[in-house]
């Protein structure tokens, strides 16, 4: 028999071999890898905002793409894994300056903090200073284009929509009407720099004005007060403010909200949710002390609008309950009334207009 010996097998390795790296079959710049994975996602659908770039990394990436034609699918791939480790190998990034930073952080910091460092720093308000400008109430809009020269309100009504636009050429006067629609059919030769400046120069005088201390204004403040204060206490001051100031009275009146405005401010098929919002032994204690405060048309109102069985259970826990202190009858009720405007800021419910009262 021949002597044979056979020939030892490779052993299978316990891990798979890693997959070769794609090379590029040329040498590309950075530039050009850029431009080749922005056609790319462009190609899928990727929404890029790239008007977030600066202008002039904007006009090196199109000159980029308008020299290159063919691009070999080895090249592509290895850009794209290049791109993809790159990506992968960032831990954390941060926006580029100030003004990225003051977006990142938009609604975080105090807004005196935010302005004082854009005032400092000397950058954009956020972004496209026209997102700001145009976003403005209609009065402050007419305000701009009655003090600011003719061609600087036709820049502006030609970035507002045109419903808006509209609007506020309605406002003016016939002759600063004309001038300024005159004005706009000339803007067709203002240069993207200039529209950019003018919308830099009015971002930054709405920003100019004084931040108010206060985010609502001295009437509803008032009126949230005097809510929570007692009985004799909202109505010795309101007494007080008849005699100091009766206009002032008036509209603070208007903004209150008691326990004796539910009838005429909520609507009846509310009530039910208004109570499951309230603590029972609060809701007891306000009915109870109710007529004595001279809310019994508030009592009357709740319990006609509720089931049958449970405004019943209420009467009677009603007479259990007997003489109330005034005090104690006070704090209940402004529970309810705070339960109702708990659901009012949620939008749970809304209250019934007040119906302006005649002038005389």
């Amino acid at each position: 028999m021949n002597d044979f010996t056979p020939m030892p097998m490779p052993i299978a390795s316990a891990e798979p071999a890693a997959m070769p790296r794609i090379v590029a079959q040329t040498n590309l710049s950075k530039r050009a890898k850029a431009a080749i994975v922005v056609r790319l996602l462009l190609n899928e659908g990727a929404d890029i905002a790239l008007e977030e770039l600066p202008p002039e990394l904007q006009a090196q990436l199109t000159q980029q793409m308008g020299s290159m034609r063919v691009v070999d699918r080895v090249t592509v791939a290895a850009v794209v894994q290049e791109f993809t480790e790159e990506l992968e190998a960032i831990g954390l990034s941060f926006p580029g300056g100030i003004a990225g930073a003051l977006d990142a952080l938009d609604g975080r910091i105090s807004r005196e903090t935010a302005m004082r460092l854009r005032k400092e720093a000397g950058v954009r308000a956020a972004g496209d200073p026209w997102q700001l400008v145009c976003a403005l109430p209609a009065e402050q809009l007419l305000e701009i284009v009655q003090q600011e020269s003719t061609e600087v309100a036709a820049v502006l009504l030609s970035k507002l929509e045109v419903p808006v636009a509209a609007s506020l050429l309605g406002k003016l006067s016939g002759p600063e009407a004309r001038r300024i629609t005159y004005a706009v059919s000339l803007t067709s030769e203002v240069t993207p720099d200039a529209v950019d400046r003018i919308g830099l120069s009015l971002a930054a005088q709405f920003e100019a004005q004084t931040i108010p201390a206060f985010e609502t204004g001295a009437i509803e403040r008032l009126g949230a007060i005097l809510n929570s204060a007692s009985t004799p206490t909202r109505d010795d001051v309101l007494n007080g403010l008849d005699e100091t100031d009766q206009e002032l009275a008036k509209a603070v009146r208007k903004s209150i909200f008691t326990f004796a405005h539910i009838p005429d401010r909520v609507s009846p098929r509310d009530i039910p949710r208004v109570l499951r919002e309230v603590d029972g032994a609060m809701l007891i204690t306000a009915m109870a002390g109710a007529e004595i405060a001279g809310c019994g048309d508030t009592r009357d109102f709740i319990l006609e609008n509720m089931s049958g069985r449970m405004a019943d259970q209420l009467r009677e826990d009603i007479d259990e309950a007997g003489k109330i202190k005034s005090s104690a009858a006070d704090e209940a009720m402004s529970a309810v009334v705070s339960a109702v405007r708990r659901m009012e800021k949620s939008g749970d419910i809304v209250l019934i207009a007040e119906d302006e009262e005649e002038e005389d």
